[in-house]
């Protein structure tokens, strides 16, 4: 129904209500893919990016093209 979701992963997006964001922290360089709700700013973690790979997969299951990283 809402979102796009693949084999591997389990939480559902919804373009509508979410955006995609990766987190990463300034301090260690460690990397979150997750869903940022638009309305609340509630941070929805779907898994750690350790490589460039990680990243392809994530962006593949879900069909996105561009990510926004926060820190």
């Amino acid at each position: 129904m809402f979102g796009k979701k693949k084999k591997g992963f389990s939480v559902q997006y919804d373009p509508d209500k979410e955006y995609p964001v990766i987190k990463a922290s300034i301090c260690n360089g460690e990397r979150v893919a997750g869903f940022k709700n638009k309305e609340d700013g509630h941070f929805t973690e779907v898994t750690f990016i350790a490589n460039d790979t990680d990243l392809k997969a994530f962006k593949d299951a879900y069909g996105i093209d561009e990510i926004k990283t926060e820190y």
